[in-house]
């Protein structure tokens, strides 16, 4: 498999539309967006809310604030871009898969597994489960929907994502750990540090 860097030739598949920088790579391009998807997240909403304002501070304890205003003031009305934001994520997304599959695809050996291919696979899967176990994929797949009889692929859709909804707290903790790992593993294969094993091919 390939984990060069972007400099390398032909590891770019999409163009270099900006210069090459040997300090910020192309993927930092996708890190803004990425991390206000994650800020802007119902899950990681209820965490900071409850520990920077107090809103609430548990179910039992009198609220601390005068006056409730919701997400209607600045900072917290920057929350509803949350679903800009899971737009860039799909996209995000498809790009990885893609880049996970044309990795199992050696340009001398063919199709080949290594334990890298291993890693960017349930990095990407993980990655799946957490965008599509959003709120936002729930809305956009029923949220509108008045009679969902009429609509039964759709009804099927929202009612698998509801499912996996229940687990988003689970792969937005899980995500961090294979995001963190997975580039550690192709930093340390493109240095040179580590060989990655091959298991087919």
């Amino acid at each position: 498999m390939s984990l060069g860097c972007a400099a390398e030739p032909g590891s770019s598949h999409f163009g270099m539309f900006l210069p090459d920088h040997p300090l910020i790579p192309y993927a930092a391009l996708s890190l803004p967006f990425l991390l206000l998807f994650r800020l802007t997240c119902y899950y990681y909403r209820k965490a900071y809310y409850r520990s920077f304002w107090l809103a609430p501070a548990a179910c039992a304890v009198p609220e601390p604030h005068a006056r409730q205003t919701g997400e209607t003031r600045f900072p917290l009305v920057m929350q509803n871009v949350h679903r800009y934001f899971f737009y860039v994520a799909v996209l995000v997304s498809l790009v990885n898969t893609y880049d996970a599959l044309v990795a199992f695809r050696h340009p001398d050996d063919g199709f080949v597994v290594g334990v890298g291919n291993l890693v960017l696979l349930a990095n990407v899967v993980l990655l799946w489960c957490y965008t599509a176990s959003c709120h936002s994929c729930r809305h956009v797949m029923g949220g509108r929907l008045t009679h969902f009889s009429k609509h039964p692929v759709r009804y099927w859709f929202w009612t698998r994502i509801s499912a996996l909804n229940t687990r988003h707290m689970f792969f937005a903790w899980i995500t961090l750990a294979s995001l963190i790992l997975t580039d550690l593993y192709v930093m340390l294969v493109a240095r040179g540090t580590v060989v990655d094993l091959r298991l087919i091919g």
